[in-house]
């Protein structure tokens, strides 16, 4: 990725007299990739630990927004920070080694985000379009391994780039600068470019085209089902039937929003992947067609610019759009006390969700894929947070136990 302007075979010709570049872009370069990428790495390992630490957070979704965090640290580290040097200097300051293995780690990173981008799509269609596949296909263990395999492919697929890279003098009038570019000439590096910009770009984005479509057409167009245990149970009397049914609808309801909520924040993130990467992915198809590469300053600086936020507003989008994610991010920076409310009756209410989600035909194993937006305590579950007594303990359990 750093090489976008580098695409000349590595014959060492004069190529006239070298100018540096204008104190206006080094300091403008360094501060946009500074503030950029730093807020990127920030952000993105407080999206892993917050995964990792919080229990209810380990869900296969999040599962796959961790590998996507993990890829962008990889770019915006591997990708990013060089490009400070190079404003700095005009030149590569990191030798053979730095050459090749940067440039592996760049492409490693491109592509395994990409894959973890498809990855997570593909749950969200599962779940969605076929929740009771999703049952045994969208679990936590099996969201791993298809990590591990999104990995060990990728990591595998670049190691052709330890063969591409490598370090070339470039000889000016003025001066002689060292580059890390590639061996072979654009003959021979075309194919290679358009082979992963088709697996990692083009591919990924017309499948999610088409399963975000599918997704959309059953949450937002298709009307919601109503619950199949509704009417049997319409024949009860008293006030245990009208609260059990008012529970279970606001529950459907609420996970319907839920799942709205969620595939708007993954959207999003496919979208921007798509605008973010335009930019770079059109300068270099154009240049693969060009005698003389378009290489303007600026306009490169702008194409590195995408793909470094690309990298790092992830995690801004997932603080906007997901309550969990935001009440997360808060307790990992101790931005908000500790609540004071009872966690045996929270517990209670949280058991009891999860339970009537199973017997609506959902397992429990498949439930933390919604990634749901459970409300906390309130007035409605706890009211004056009162103790249940024992005729209002043993109503609960009636309750759960015929739900």
């Amino acid at each position: 990725m750093e090489n976008v302007t580098l695409f000349g075979s590595s014959n060492n010709q004069t190529l006239g007299v070298w100018t540096d570049q204008s104190s206006e872009y080094k300091v403008v370069s360094v501060l946009l990739v500074i503030a950029i990428c730093g807020a990127g790495i920030v952000g993105n390992v407080m999206v892993i630990l917050v995964v990792l630490t919080t229990k209810h957070m380990r869900t296969p979704t999040n599962c796959y927004l961790v590998s996507l965090a993990v890829a962008d640290l990889i770019v915006l580290t591997a990708a990013g920070l060089p490009n400070i040097t190079e404003s700095l200097f005009g030149e590569w300051v990191y030798g053979y080694g730095g050459c090749l293995s940067i440039t592996y780690l760049q492409y490693l990173g491109i592509n395994a985000s990409a894959c973890s981008i498809t990855a997570f799509t593909v749950e969200r269609y599962i779940a969605i379009c076929h929740p009771i596949k999703a049952q045994f296909l969208c679990t936590l263990s099996r969201a791993k391994k298809i990590i591990v395999l999104v990995w060990a492919f990728t990591t595998l697929y670049c190691v052709m780039w330890f063969c591409l890279a490598d370090i070339e003098r470039q000889t000016y009038v003025n001066v002689t600068l060292t580059m890390c570019a590639y061996k072979v000439s654009r003959t021979q590096y075309k194919p290679i470019y358009f082979a992963d910009f088709t697996l990692f770009y083009v591919i990924p984005l017309l499948l999610a085209s088409v399963l975000y479509g599918l997704i959309a057409r059953i949450l937002f167009l298709n009307p919601l089902p109503s619950d199949p245990k509704e009417k049997p149970q319409s024949w009860r009397k008293g006030s245990c039937a009208g609260s059990k049914r008012h529970s279970k609808n606001s529950s459907f309801g609420s996970t319907a929003a839920s799942r709205r909520q969620v595939t708007k924040m993954l959207a999003v993130v496919v979208i921007l992947f798509a605008l973010l990467w335009m930019p770079y992915r059109t300068l270099v198809v154009v240049n693969s067609f060009l005698n003389e590469p378009y290489s303007n300053s600026w306009f490169v600086l702008f194409c590195r610019l995408c793909i470094y936020l690309n990298s790092a507003i992830n995690p801004v989008i997932y603080n906007a759009m997901s309550q969990k994610f935001r009440a997360a991010f808060r307790k990992l920076c101790h931005c908000r006390p500790q609540s004071s409310q009872k966690p045996a009756t929270y517990s209670m209410a949280l058991t009891y969700s999860v339970i009537k989600e199973t017997s609506n035909g959902q397992s429990p194993d498949h439930y933390p894929t919604e990634m749901e937006e459970l409300p906390g305590p309130s007035k409605e579950f706890l009211p004056g947070r009162k103790k249940l007594s024992y005729k209002e303990s043993s109503l609960s359990d009636s309750m759960i136990s015929s739900a």
